[in-house]
């Protein structure tokens, strides 16, 4: 049962499949990041210093203390319940970043495919037995 399981783990997919996993993960946080520290920072200044980290609302005030509350960190530290629709907006747009770059990915995939596709294949040389007998064919059809 190892020795399946060994054969099993190292297969190609396997290991592919482990491999983006790993940059998958390190891919996300890249993401964030330019979601994070690169787009929303020049949204928020155009939409009238918005930060979306702190879009939220407040569904039942907070145990410790009343609101309002500036900041979402701030409401959850007074123990508020609150809906986080501005973190939402920024996983939204994490996504459709992951997703184009999905896409190109498997465009350029698909590009490489159609070009190896569109090469014409070499001809295999017709065997010695096939040319054989069509000289032999030729030769009678020359006889009549």
């Amino acid at each position: 049962m190892l020795k399946e399981f060994k054969e099993f783990a190292m297969r190609g997919n396997v290991v592919d499949l482990a491999v983006g996993i790993i940059i998958g993960g390190a891919f996300s946080k890249i993401v964030d990041s330019l979601v994070k520290d690169v787009i929303m920072p020049p949204i928020g200044l155009i939409l009238g210093n918005v930060d979306f980290s702190n879009l939220f609302l407040v569904l039942k005030q907070g145990s410790k203390a009343p609101g309002p509350y500036e900041t979402l960190k701030a409401a959850q530290d007074a123990g508020a319940v609150t809906m986080n629709f501005g973190l939402f907006f920024n996983v939204i747009i994490s996504f459709l970043i992951v997703a184009f770059a999905v896409f190109l990915l498997i465009k350029g995939i698909n590009r490489m495919k159609r070009e190896e596709a569109a090469a014409p294949a070499v001809p295999a040389p017709t065997p010695e037995d096939i040319v054989l007998l069509r000289e032999i064919r030729d030769s009678l059809k020359s006889r009549n």
